[in-house]
């Protein structure tokens, strides 16, 4: 899809694998700066996608199966993000690892969604190995996507108590109130050029 060069809003395709409440938080809180104009999932029956269909935002299925390895499947859900021209990728709930290309598709343009404080319980299992650890404290963070696992430089992160009698979904529950917040606000900080990497640094302050 090619852009319109009148449209001058930022353009944002999101990548998720469940239900989709960050991608519907970031629908719920477009602004006249940016939109979501693309989902892509690498699960057909996600509930992201049938949100993104309620909202009239068109959407691809990239299954993992259908590819040879992490980089094939890599190339294919940069060819479907492509297709909606995008400025940034959000990953929101998104349980693939991408290959090192995605990078070199979306330099300093692709930003994850993580239920932890990292460095701390990164993986698929933030929330579940926060709890079996112990913490009192874990949290969410948003970073820029680089060639490692939860490892980029971090943009935001928001701390959430860890209390007696929690279980996974009630802890979970907390921290996704924390998500559906901060990750819009961040989208409009990257779309408006107020963050910039400087090594292991962002710059630009996200409020808590």
């Amino acid at each position: 899809m090619p852009r319109d060069t009148v449209d001058t809003a930022g353009r944002v395709v999101v990548l998720a694998s469940g239900s989709g409440s960050n991608l519907q938080a970031l629908l719920d809180t477009a602004e006249s700066s940016w939109s979501v104009v693309g989902v892509v999932s690498d699960q057909p029956e996600a509930g992201a996608l049938q949100r993104a269909s309620r909202a009239q935002v068109p959407s691809r299925v990239v299954e993992w199966r259908d590819h040879s390895d992490r980089n094939d499947f890599t190339e294919a859900i940069c060819a479907a993000a492509e297709e909606f021209a995008p400025d940034f990728i959000v990953l929101a709930g998104f349980m693939r690892v991408l290959g090192p290309s995605a990078m070199a598709h979306f330099p300093d343009r692709i930003i994850n969604l993580h239920p932890s404080l990292l460095p701390a319980f990164p993986g698929a299992h933030g929330v579940r190995d926060a709890l079996a650890y112990g913490a009192k404290v874990t949290g969410v963070t948003i970073h820029f996507v680089d060639e490692h696992l939860d490892h980029g430089p971090i943009i935001a992160q928001e701390a959430v108590e860890v209390l007696a009698g929690d279980d996974e979904a009630a802890l979970h529950g907390r921290i996704q109130e924390i998500e559906h917040r901060l990750l819009p606000e961040v989208v409009t900080k990257l779309v408006k050029g107020e963050l910039a990497i400087r090594g292991r640094t962002v710059k630009g302050r996200v409020s808590a």
